[in-house]
């Protein structure tokens, strides 16, 4: 990745942000989770090594699932993180402060990702509230067009929260998809399955899956 132009995120600057057309929005400390899940589960049944996951593999993965195709694209990366981790433990790039914030990087089909994290309290409900701090915002700005986002939905109530706010959305103007590691409840919203995005940016793939299964 390297270094970008754009303004640096943080929840001061919340407000004044220049909003890509697609955006990102995820718990970092929740795919960090379900990443480092992903990794044991997989080196028993692999019987091999998995590496951290590719941020910027991931990222993208993220972005085809919630329907971005191909073109010169602007996509903003929103990490929520506690404020007392410094980077996450299964991914790389890692390093919220050194290694991602304010970083760029670019695909040759689908344009620039640019990554902001931001610190919040220490408790999950802390990123929610700002998760929905930060959708309230761009669902008023008319440049953003695509929103995907990747809430920690097992120990919260955050889906029933985004799935009662999405219901006044018209899905016209907004194409937004929602995260989670099995089906939920739905709503005025797209779902994907998380895990496919995390598989794939460590390099699993489902033909290795069956040939060890057979």
């Amino acid at each position: 990745m390297t270094k970008s132009t754009h303004k640096s995120m943080n929840q001061q600057q919340i407000d004044n942000i220049h909003w890509s057309e697609n955006v990102i929005i995820a718990d970092a400390d929740y795919i960090d989770r379900v990443a480092f899940d992903l990794i044991v589960n997989f080196e028993r049944m692999l019987d091999r090594r998995i590496p951290a996951a590719d941020m910027s593999r991931w990222a993208m993965d993220i972005a085809l699932d919630g329907g971005l195709r191909e073109g010169d694209h602007e996509t903003q990366i929103v990490l929520l993180h506690d404020k007392g981790k410094g980077k996450l433990q299964n991914f790389a790039p890692a390093d919220y402060g050194k290694e991602l914030n304010g970083k760029a990087f670019r695909d040759e089909r689908l344009g620039e990702f640019i990554v902001n994290t931001i610190a919040a309290g220490d408790g999950t409900n802390d990123k929610d509230g700002i998760i929905m701090d930060i959708l309230g915002i761009i669902l008023g700005h008319k440049e953003v067009r695509r929103i995907m986002i990747v809430p920690d939905s097992e120990q919260t109530n955050i889906w029933q929260t985004l799935t009662t706010t999405l219901n006044r959305v018209d899905d016209e103007e907004k194409h937004i998809t929602l995260f989670a590691m099995q089906p939920m409840p739905g709503g005025n919203f797209r779902q994907q399955i998380l895990g496919y995005s995390l598989m794939n940016a460590m390099g699993i793939t489902q033909k290795e899956i069956d040939k060890k299964i057979r």
